[in-house]
């Protein structure tokens, strides 16, 4: 007879980390009026992904978790940063004109793979798509950029916080 070591209890759930997003919310004001159903499911699943995994740390301070408003001003965009208790943070203004080029094509490339996606062969819509997921990756390693010394974040989150981004700026 051998001796078979007791059963490990099972691993209790690890406290998240503080440097994340709890909440994102679009300012209403901001939103494009019209945009396509594609790009609004988009930025559902933005959301929703966001919200079960980030990394959001703004760089200096440990007062996470994070709620996050992303709105914009004119031609900026608006980055409000608050605590669990609402209690306001920091606000980042970054300039929108670098962006503009890259969610231009973006926008463009997107439009031709939501009408690809109705009728298209998928050899067609796989071609598409990869360059509307390196336009995707160009605009968010930008906006990574763009955030350098204020906020840190993933590429994930980074990704996903770009479609937010163009959710504010499509036009229909």
């Amino acid at each position: 007879m051998t001796d078979t070591p007791p059963l490990l209890p099972e691993p209790t759930s690890l406290e998240p980390s503080p440097d994340r997003l709890v909440e994102i919310n679009l300012d209403e004001k901001s939103l494009a009026a019209r945009i396509s159903q594609g790009a609004r499911h988009d930025r559902e699943v933005a959301i929703f992904d966001l919200l079960d995994e980030n990394a959001f740390a703004l760089d200096g301070r440990h007062e996470g978790p994070y709620k996050l408003m992303l709105g914009r001003l004119d031609d900026r965009l608006v980055f409000n940063v608050s605590n669990i208790d609402d209690k306001q943070l920091v606000t980042h203004v970054l300039s929108f004109a670098p962006l503009r080029r890259i969610m231009k094509d973006y926008f463009m490339i997107c439009d031709s793979y939501y009408e690809a996606i109705k009728s298209a062969p998928a050899s067609k819509i796989q071609t598409i798509d990869m360059g509307r997921r390196g336009l995707h990756d160009e605009g968010s390693k930008l906006l990574s950029d763009r955030l350098q010394g204020k906020i840190t974040i993933d590429h994930s989150t980074s990704r996903r916080l770009f479609t937010l981004i163009c959710s504010l700026y499509w036009k229909a």
